[in-house]
């Protein structure tokens, strides 16, 4: 099973860690992808501090992201999974899990990032400010930029099991499985059952939950439909919606009251 994620907007500080090295990261066939965007965001951040400001959408509050960009070659760096914070995250708890269950999120998690592209949660990255909605002055649209090398690389990533996909819209542009792979795809949402609305909040805190409960399990579902099945006995009430032809993903809707 592979589980595509999100990254957090909040991220914890870089710590006192070795840097980064980036031949060192997960999914070397991004290496020279992800230099290019290191490379720009650097150099982006180290100058002119209200454009670095207007091209990452930052507000005049959050004027340190610019600083802490500025020096990512050189700022301590720490596993992935200790960076990214947040509703999902928190709900998620890869710091509680058991040993077991550890040694299953870091070979089934993959984080999408606008910086990195997507990475495990066990690759060692500083502290950074920089979504897939940015557009760089050099590099352009970074979904776009993405594209070429996650098509080269994801599908061999993917393997021949479940790819559970809870990334976000900006975050899913970046890469489209496609083919053999998008029908063994699953992508889900979290709808509030009263309005079955999608809910932020709801959103956010039942994926982390879900993601938790199936690596304590140790459930490993083959399948979408195994996954509906492994959801249902986690206790989920699920919807799901089968393609309607070859080369297309899963849809599965999980129904959430309340979340504690």
């Amino acid at each position: 099973m592979l589980v595509l994620l999100p990254p957090s907007e909040g991220k914890a500080s870089s710590g006192r860690g070795a840097p980064l090295k980036p031949e060192s990261l997960s999914l070397p066939g991004l290496t020279a992808a992800r230099e290019a965007v290191l490379g720009e965001l650097v150099e982006l951040c180290a100058g002119d501090e209200d454009k670095a400001r207007e091209v990452l959408g930052l507000s005049d509050g959050l004027r340190g992201e610019v600083a802490k960009n500025a020096e990512l070659r050189t700022a301590g760096a720490r596993p992935a999974g200790e960076i990214y914070t947040g509703v999902l995250y928190d709900a998620l708890g890869l710091a509680t899990l058991d040993t077991a269950a550890k040694r299953r999120a870091a070979r089934s998690l993959l984080v999408f990032s606008g910086l990195w592209g997507a990475v495990r949660v066990t690759d060692r990255i500083p502290s950074y400010r920089c979504s897939m909605g940015v557009k760089l002055p050099g590099l352009g649209a970074l979904g776009a930029h993405w594209r070429t090398p996650m098509a080269s690389v994801l599908p061999d990533v993917a393997g021949g099991g479940l790819v559970l996909d809870l990334r976000s819209a900006a975050y899913a542009a970046a890469w489209k499985p496609k083919g053999e792979v998008a029908g063994r795809t699953a992508s889900v949402r979290v709808l509030h059952a009263p309005t079955r609305k999608v809910v932020n909040h709801f959103n956010k805190a039942t994926k982390g939950r879900i993601v938790r409960g199936l690596l304590t399990a140790g459930a490993d579902p083959k399948g979408p439909a195994e996954l509906v099945e492994a959801l249902k006995d986690l206790g989920y009430v699920v919807e799901a919606q089968a393609p309607a032809k070859a080369g297309q993903a899963w849809s599965l809707d999980v129904l959430v009251d309340e979340v504690h």
